[in-house]
Parts: structure tokens; sequence; C-alpha cells
């Protein structure tokens, strides 16, 4: 397993470094050399002969200066590009051991590759001034970009200010860092590398890798059956059940011993036995369907009697009316045997009533499986607060009313308050009605085999997102569906 920091984690473990005794100029020479040792190695790789190092007045900017005078020592077609006028004192140190070429304006001559150096992992605000101009330049050159540390332009947050570099590549300082991972850190940062410099940050967001996810899905034994690998309920209304019936497929797929679903009737007040009727048939109808679509699944109607599956997932297409507002009362008062799955209006049924305390109430493991603008109707933040601090929030969130929480986006952040986890899996493929429901039902199925909540949710992220990879490859980015994304599903297990 790897692990993913705050910029708050990897300051403290500097902090940690210098206190022992290493200065913070040693800290740049190692910094500097490692990051010469690497491009060293991206300049023979793609056959490049001279590299342009960026840098600014900070000590990302010492970092530069320091590779780019140990790469001059050893005879390589080196220079420095600085605008700069102020400098921290260990980028001026490393600036006047640098005696290699250095530019004071942005040169007519092209270089292959381009070591941006402007911004370490500090910036605030937009880069304006001469920052701003050196990353148009950067953007504009068409040569190979290295960042060092963070894109300049990135914040700590991962958020592309404006402007931003767009890395082909990003070198990063002291341990991998959550900017590169969450929101436009994804895309403007490449591929990335880590420069070991001796640092070792402490408490950081797991990032769950094949090994990891393997270990949950052991060979079985023969002498078992389906009674031994759990019940999981999906909670459907008869009113909409496209979104249901997507979660039970996922939850079929996920290896646990049932799937039953569960649909609420009809129930209409109606004094004329006549349409009584009509709607007791309709009833009918929909359970006929969803025996049609999955006669693998168990049906029956739910009333608010006990649930005694493993697990149970609701939301899905539920609707925000009293009835759903009743169903979330009586699950989370009364459903005690496993873990209950809260997705779509579930949730947005708890923010419309401002009743996100009635979490408190569960008797039960509660899973909530957010995207964004849910969360954000539930935390009452906005969504740029949210992208500001996904974990932050995330964590407190889950610690508040001990629960996890999935909160998806391009990266999603999963938390029990106590432990985060990063998922890096997945594919622009899954950007369409229905992933969320899929995920809800696998997610349910994963818990009802007996799986912990959290790493529940490490698994079931991890396989969707590959599941979204595999299907993207089959079947390109926009003509994947929710239920193409059900029958790869079995693939992305099988790749572990």
């Amino acid at each position: 397993m790897k692990y993913s920091y705050s910029i708050k984690e990897v300051r403290a473990a500097d902090e940690r470094a210098v206190k022992s005794g290493v200065s913070s100029t040693e800290l740049m020479e190692r910094a500097g050399k490692a990051l010469a040792g690497e491009i060293l190695r991206v300049m023979k790789d793609r056959k490049i002969s001279d590299a342009l190092f960026v840098c600014g007045g900070g000590n990302n900017g010492g970092d530069g200066f320091t590779a780019a005078r140990i790469l001059h020592a050893q005879g390589a077609d080196v220079a420095v590009l600085c605008l700069n006028g102020k400098f921290s004192h260990d980028c001026a140190q490393a600036a006047k051991k640098y005696n290699g070429v250095l530019f004071g304006r942005i040169p007519r001559r092209r270089y292959a590759l381009i070591v941006d150096c402007i911004f370490g992992t500090g910036l605030k605000s937009a880069p304006s001034g001469d920052a701003a101009a050196l990353i148009g330049f950067i953007n504009a050159s068409g040569a190979y970009v290295v960042s060092c540390n963070l894109p300049s332009g990135l914040s700590e947050n991962g958020a592309a200010l404006s402007p931003c570099v767009k890395a082909d590549e990003t070198l990063t300082v002291g341990g991998m860092k959550n900017a590169l991972l969450l929101a436009d850190g994804a895309d403007v940062a490449g591929k990335i590398g880590l420069l070991d410099i001796g640092l070792a940050p402490q408490n950081g967001a797991e990032i769950w890798e094949n090994e990891d996810v393997k270990k949950f899905f052991p060979n079985r034994r023969s002498h078992s059956n389906k009674g031994n690998y759990g019940s999981v309920a999906i909670l459907a209304t008869c009113n909409i059940l496209g979104a249901p019936l997507l979660a039970a497929g996922a939850a079929l797929k996920s290896g646990a011993g049932y799937t039953d679903i569960y649909m609420t009737s009809s129930s209409v007040p109606c004094a004329d036995e006549a349409k009584l009727a009509a709607f007791q048939s309709a009833d009918e109808l929909h359970r006929a369907l969803c025996a049609a679509k999955y006669p693998a699944c168990r049906f029956s109607f739910y009333d608010g009697e006990p649930i005694f599956t493993e697990a149970v997932a609701f939301g899905m297409d539920a609707g925000t009316g009293e009835r759903t507002r009743t169903i979330l009362r009586e699950l989370l008062s009364t459903y005690q045997r496993g873990t209950l799955v809260l997705d779509a209006d579930a949730l947005n049924t708890l923010a419309l009533c401002n009743s996100a305390d009635l979490l408190r109430e569960k008797k039960c493991h509660v899973i909530v499986t957010p995207h964004i603008k849910e969360f954000s109707r539930l935390t009452g933040k906005t969504v740029p607060e949210i992208l500001s601090d996904s974990v932050g929030l995330a964590a407190a969130f889950a610690r508040e009313y001990g629960v996890t929480v999935v909160l998806k986006n391009n990266r999603t952040v999963i938390t029990d308050g106590v432990r985060t986890a990063i998922n890096l899996t997945g594919s622009p493929a899954l950007a369409r009605g229905g992933s969320g429901d899929v995920l809800a039902g696998f997610l349910a199925g994963t818990c009802a085999r007996g799986v912990p909540p959290f790493e529940a949710a490490c698994i079931s992220c991890y396989l969707l997102g590959k599941a979204g990879e595999l299907a993207e490859t089959e079947l390109g980015q926009y003509s994947v569906s929710a239920e193409d994304i059900i029958g790869f599903l079995p693939r992305s297990i099988l790749s572990l």
C-alpha cells in the first residue's frame, strides 16, 4: 500500500528533519541532486540534449538552481531562466553557487525540455505578473515539461488556478501529495514520480493497489454454500425501478450469497376500489418486471418490517417525499444486523429536512456515498469550499456522525474519520448517470460478505474504477453505459 500526504503533513516532516539536525540547506541539496538525476533520466529516455530550468525565488526555485548546477558540472547543456528579484535565503545561496547560463528574460532559443521550478507548495492566490508570464511561456513552448513538487499554479488542494502549468511529468519531493491526485491535479500533473530526500511524512491517506484489494477475494472453500456469503437487500420504490435495478445488478456481481429486492408498495389512499386494484396490479407488474430482469434475486414488498440481511442499500431514485423520510427513520432506528448504504435521494432527503442528525440515531454501520453536490447539500458548504479541502471535510463529517464517507469525484475520498483513502482508479467513461447506483449496489454486496465498511468502500471504489477503465478500453469514453460497467465488474475482479 502507498500513501499520499497533505502539504501540512509534508511540512511537518520537513520540520522534524531540521529539528533532528538536518539543515534546510542540506535538504535543498538532496532535493536538487535527486531532481538532477531524474532530469538526466528524462533527457536520456526521450533523447533530449538540452534543458531550461525556469526558477522562482522560493525554495522550489532553489531546488531548480541546485539541480541545474549539478547537471552543468556534469557537462549537460542546461540553462536557468529566473525573472524574480526577491529570493528566500536558501534559494539565494543556491543561485550564488550556480555558474552556468542564466537568463533574466525569456530567451529566444527553444529548449526541448523545460523544468518548472517557479512555485512549490505555498501558493495561495492565482499567479500574476512575471510568474504568470513564465507559466504562459512554458505552456506555449511545445517542450516536454517536468514540474518540481507541484505544477506551478496548482494550489495545495488540487485546484488549478489561472494560469497553471500543464506538466508532462511531476517530480514531487518528500512523498506523494494529495494536491497531485485530487480535482485538477489529476489533469495537470501528468506522470508522477517521487524524489526521496529522507523525509518521513506521517498520517497520510491510503492508496490501495491490486495486492491490497486481492486479499479480500481469497479462493472459496469447496465445502461452502450461498449462506456462507451473506445477503444484501436493495430497497426500491415501485415508482422508479431503473436505479435500484442497476444496484441489484451490481450486487449480483459482488460475491454476496443472496441479493434481495425489497419494493415499497404504492399504498396510495383511494376510496375507488377499481383504482386501488389498479395500483395493486401495478405493484405486481413491477415485481414481475424485476423478476424477469434478475431472476436470481428474491423479491418482496417492504412495509416497514425489520430487514435481516447483512447489508441494505437505499436511496437510488427513491424521491425526497414523505415516504422516503419515513423509510429513512425506520432504517436508522431499527436496522441493526449489518451495514446500511445510503445513496442519492436518501442523502438529499437528509439535506432537505436538515436532519443529518438522524444519522446519530443509527443502530448499525452506515456508509454515505455523496457526490460533491450532494455533500454540499448535506454539509451546507459550497462546492468550492469542499473542493478546497475534500479530505479534511469528509473526515470531519465522518467523525461527527460516526459514519464512513465515500465522497465521489474524479478521485474519490473514502474516510471513517480515522483512516482515509484516495481511490486512483477510474475513467471519464464513468461520468454518466447510473455509475453511482452501480457503486452503491456493489458496495452493499461487498459489505454483505462480511467486509468492514471502510475496507468495503476502498475495494468497491477500486473495482468500479477498474471496470470503467476496462470498459473504456473496449467501448471508448463516450458509449459506456451503467449496465456496461456492471458487465465489466467480473473482469475487474479477475484483473486482480
